[in-house]
């Protein structure tokens, strides 16, 4: 069965044409679950009640089934556990700043990248995720928000999964973000982070979109990060830098690379001073992450001082810098933190 909040106004007309129902119904539907935030058929109560019969038989709606929520102490991080029509589970976060409401969702059930630092690799890829089961995530967490009058204004596909490795899904539900009819959001306020997938970012150029790319990058050089991203193993450092500026200079988007701090590994004055090297003369930002504690991983955050000491250097080497301050940290939903739960 076909999950509903992945389809859009063509394909729906192309199925309401089948079944001999009025065009316009396309229109109608897609304000009551975009614009209405309804979440169910039974709900719109405009529609003939046959044709809501035939809905529910042809259509999964919802799909996404809430199994926890989790507010963070400062209330600005809230995360979702969602049950899948499988029975799996997967996360996504909300993260309110300032009057941005940032949904960060999810595009794998697990992930195959197995980062040294990263909980949502711990147990390898379940599974992709439907176009469809990505948009609910955001589609609930707006819903969440219209009880205090807010709505989302931005997604980030930084959850669970390497996004480029689902890949049509993700263009899927990308496409369905910025659909006028659908979530309308701009593509400045969308976000794809990768590992580093080279294949995938030079796809990527091709679907005419102008969505921002991030890249976890997390070392200064091939060596180092063969140690902490296993498909660094895969595509070679210098690969995947050509393959992001490539794409900076087709969509006129600057690149913003993570790196997140590991004490002893990564965090050193000479490995800013590499780093600062590494990307000269590139139109880009480093945000600069520390290390959120994962359970059963032996890796530990830098010092205050030596966290400051790499920006400053940084910074003083002409490289622009951002700091992520920790959101979420208490309930598990912090960079690295998300990871497939057994029990709810």
């Amino acid at each position: 069965m076909r999950l509903f909040s992945g389809i859009n106004e063509l394909e729906l007309k192309n199925w309401l044409a089948g079944e001999n129902e009025p065009l316009f119904r396309a229109s109608q539907l897609l304000e009551w679950v975009f614009q209405k935030k309804s979440c169910s058929f039974e709900e719109m109560t405009n529609l003939p009640k046959a044709l809501r019969i035939k809905l529910q038989e042809n259509f999964l709606f919802p799909a996404l089934t809430l199994a926890k929520i989790e507010d963070s102490k400062d209330q600005e991080t809230i995360k979702f556990l969602w049950k899948l029509p499988d029975g799996m589970l997967v996360e996504s976060v909300l993260i309110c700043s300032g009057e941005r409401r940032t949904a960060c969702v999810s595009s794998q059930v697990g992930c195959n990248a197995r980062c040294a630092f990263c909980a949502s690799g711990k147990e390898g890829l379940k599974r992709n995720l439907d176009q469809g089961e990505i948009l609910e995530q955001a589609l609930h967490m707006n819903r969440y928000l219209q009880k205090n009058g807010e709505k989302l204004t931005n997604v980030v596909f930084m959850g669970m999964g390497e996004p480029l490795e689902n890949y049509d899904a993700v263009i899927g539900a990308i496409r369905g973000l910025i659909d006028p009819k659908r979530f309308h959001l701009s593509q400045r306020r969308i976000t794809v982070s990768t590992v580093g997938v080279v294949e995938g970012i030079e796809k990527f150029k091709s679907e005419g979109l102008k969505v921002n790319f991030v890249l976890s990058l997390h070392a200064p050089n091939q060596h180092v990060r063969k140690k902490i991203i296993p498909y660094a193993r895969k595509y070679p450092l210098e690969d995947v830098l050509d393959a992001m500026q490539s794409y900076s200079k087709e969509t006129g988007r600057d690149i913003t690379y993570e790196y997140i701090l590991i004490a002893g590994i990564n965090d050193q004055e000479e490995h800013a001073k590499e780093l600062a090297k590494l990307l000269s003369q590139k139109q880009c930002s480093v945000n600069l992450i520390p290390y959120n504690p994962v359970e059963g991983l032996k890796l530990k955050r830098p010092e205050p001082s030596d966290i400051e000491r790499f920006r400053e250097t940084l910074c003083n080497l002409g490289v622009k810098t951002t700091w992520r301050y920790t959101k979420g940290k208490d309930i598990a939903a912090a960079c690295g933190q998300l990871a497939l739960k057994k029990t709810f």
